[in-house]
């Protein structure tokens, strides 16, 4: 009978631990991809932590007869299996621009929030729900903002210095985008182009860190609070990890 108990406390307690794992994922175009299943649709999937809700491309749905603009669908990826997520059909070639293979969909905040999400770049490795070891790193303070976790930067066109929430993009080959809420541009910007860069920043501040000559670019898709998102051009030489509860955002060489 103790060998019972002890049996059902024991496969509770891992019932309640986290199990998911880790993928290979390649670095490609400024954006982090591993591969997933949405549904019963396998393929490659970006993984973005600005992305508030997780995506799948009208053309991956096309092919498999789904004609819902959106419709509740299991998500897996690095062992994370996620029931029922709300899953939006959408049109997302200028975010497959300039990949060799196609992107089916984006990995958002939806499925991702409540897990701890570690990117290593250099070996390229997705972890979730991993252990994470780190003889140095900075450790900067999240906030959440409408589903995003964000950390406080500063930025400047020289004239000009704005601060504020800016997104954690692991979708973006720009150091820095700047929400068109509170910054314009001469010229003409292609801001669905997230794999370019096309604009320069006079500088950057992070941590007490300060960047100058940040390659740039403006978004109109962050939400109301979200100044702009960080992206790969800063994160891409180091490795970093989003805690579970979303309060802090590690970094490692």
């Amino acid at each position: 009978m103790r060998r019972r108990v002890a049996a059902l406390i024991l496969s509770l307690s891992l019932a309640g631990a986290a199990r998911a794992g880790e993928t290979a994922c390649w670095f490609e175009n400024g954006a982090v991809v591993a591969p997933a299943v949405i549904g019963d649709m396998a393929g490659d999937y970006v993984i973005d932590l600005s992305a508030p809700r997780t995506l799948l491309h009208e053309t991956k749905a096309q092919m498999e007869g789904i004609l819902e603009p959106e419709l509740p669908l299991r998500v897996e990826v690095a062992g994370l299996k996620a029931q029922a997520v709300s899953v939006k059909v959408a049109d997302l070639d200028a975010r497959g621009a300039g990949f060799v293979t196609p992107i089916a969909g984006v990995i958002g905040m939806d499925v991702l929030a409540g897990h701890s999400v570690e990117i290593d770049f250099a070996a390229c490795r997705l972890r979730i729900d991993q252990p994470w070891r780190a003889r140095q790193q900075v450790v900067f303070p999240v906030a959440v903002v409408e589903g995003l976790p964000t950390i406080t930067a500063g930025v400047s066109d020289g004239p000009t210095a704005l601060r504020g929430a800016f997104a954690i993009d692991t979708a973006s080959l720009a150091m820095m985008r700047l929400s068109t809420r509170g910054a314009a541009a001469t010229g003409k910007l292609d801001m669905t182009a997230r794999h370019k860069a096309p604009a320069k920043l006079r500088a950057l501040s992070l941590g007490g860190v300060l960047a100058e000559n940040v390659p740039a670019n403006l978004t109109d898709d962050l939400p109301e609070g979200v100044t702009g998102a960080l992206g790969t051009g800063l994160w891409a030489r180091h490795r970093l990890r989003l805690a579970a509860d979303a309060r802090t955002l590690a970094i490692a060489p």
